[in-house]
């Protein structure tokens, strides 16, 4: 049973990182601030408190993840990538198909520098998920800054699944070269 008291600063800050680090599945700001009975406004404020700290929270479009370091036994790799953002779908799901954590997305833009975007997708529904958001809010996508140039960083349980997932963007005409 969940305690409907209102969670105050430093115990909400806490707490919330708890609910976190103990969730196998992202947690969006509204459920956390349900959970601690505050605004979602407060939620936000207190997730940028943390990162501060340097606790490794990311906000996925699923929802705030808290992110150790790799999981044992994960590879991880950044491909570079070039395609229009009409075939963000076939990338992504090619990717995932294959038994590949899709982390982010980074452009090296002109004024800004590298930008990076936690994307955090490891299956078709997560996928479809991202994509039916970025359709929803009209949001456009990092490598449309970059004339479809991108970088992913991509984890899986062996190297041989990212050697293979490698090979399917190539083959895809995805892999930049």
């Amino acid at each position: 049973m969940i305690d409907k008291r209102k969670l105050i600063g430093e115990n909400r800050r806490e707490q919330i990182l708890h609910w976190l680090q103990s969730s196998q599945n992202p947690l969006t700001g509204s459920e956390l601030a349900e959970r601690a009975q505050v605004s979602r406004q407060v939620v936000v404020g207190d997730i940028t408190l943390l990162k501060a700290r340097g606790i490794p929270i990311v906000a996925t479009s699923q929802g705030y993840v808290y992110m150790d370091s790799p999981q044992n036994g994960q590879v991880e790799r950044v491909v570079a990538c070039s395609h229009p953002p009409g075939q963000t779908k076939e990338e992504l799901l090619l990717l995932v198909d294959l038994g590949v954590l899709v982390k982010d997305v980074k452009i090296e833009h002109p004024v800004y520098g590298d930008l990076t975007a936690s994307i955090m997708v490891s299956n078709r529904k997560e996928a479809m998920q991202f994509l039916d958001k970025i359709n929803q809010t009209g949001a456009a996508y990092l490598s449309e800054l970059t004339e479809g140039v991108h970088l992913h960083t991509l984890s899986a349980k062996e190297a041989a699944v990212l050697d293979e997932a490698e090979q399917a963007l190539r083959e895809a005409g995805f892999l930049l070269q």
